[in-house]
């Protein structure tokens, strides 16, 4: 099994763009929650043993990579929340979130490559997009295990507010257990009304 790797960061660095940050993010599947970008800029000197694709790796294994970069990377988080989701779609969100967390970290990027193959419309800088990204630099495999560690504990927070849709331990997939509590008790204000489940719900009986 390939790893992913510091070649795509190496060809920046060699055009003279040494800060290098790796941005992914983690929600755009779910049916509840804010969608949630990281931008990680790595130490090439210091790079946490064990970065991989976040869904590749244990829970166990995400949280220690997590708390690693911390220490020895720049690393920047932010969101967008579920009523910019539902105006925005699920993309531009996405989006929102990544060029927030780009703006966030507290030395600007010379250079940021982006997980997928659009960039977001509103990045002004230097940038590469790279389909499958987490997969192939270790960059991004690190803002993927910041985005989805960050993500799954604002789940859990939400989850105590919310038990029966279980998405303490789904993150707001649509699973079976949720989809039943769909039905049972209904949508949340965390639901994402723009998403065809939540939708086909409040709309059923128009």
């Amino acid at each position: 099994m390939s790893l992913p790797d510091f070649s795509h960061e190496a060809g920046a660095h060699a055009r003279g763009l040494w800060r290098v940050a790796g941005v992914d993010e983690a929600g755009r599947g779910p049916l509840a929650g804010p969608v949630t970008a990281a931008a990680v800029i790595l130490d090439p000197t210091r790079i946490p043993h064990g970065l991989n694709d976040s869904k590749k790796l244990s829970a166990k294994a995400r949280d220690r990579l997590h708390r690693e970069l911390l220490r020895v990377a720049i690393v920047s988080v932010a969101h967008a929340s579920v009523e910019e989701i539902d105006s925005l779609n699920i993309l531009r969100a996405s989006h929102l979130a990544m060029v927030r967390a780009i703006a966030g970290l507290r030395v600007p990027p010379d250079h940021v490559l982006i997980d997928g193959n659009l960039l977001p419309r509103d990045l002004h800088l230097s940038a590469q997009a790279v389909v499958r990204g987490d997969a192939l630099s270790l960059s991004i495999a690190a803002a993927s295990i910041v985005a989805k560690s960050c993500r799954d504990a604002i789940m859990v927070d939400l989850a105590q507010q919310h038990p029966p849709y279980g998405w303490h331990a789904n993150a707001g997939y649509p699973t079976p257990q949720h989809l039943r509590a769909l039905v049972d008790f209904g949508v949340t204000p965390w639901h994402r009304r723009s998403f065809r489940p939540i939708h086909n719900i409040l709309y059923q009986e128009i």
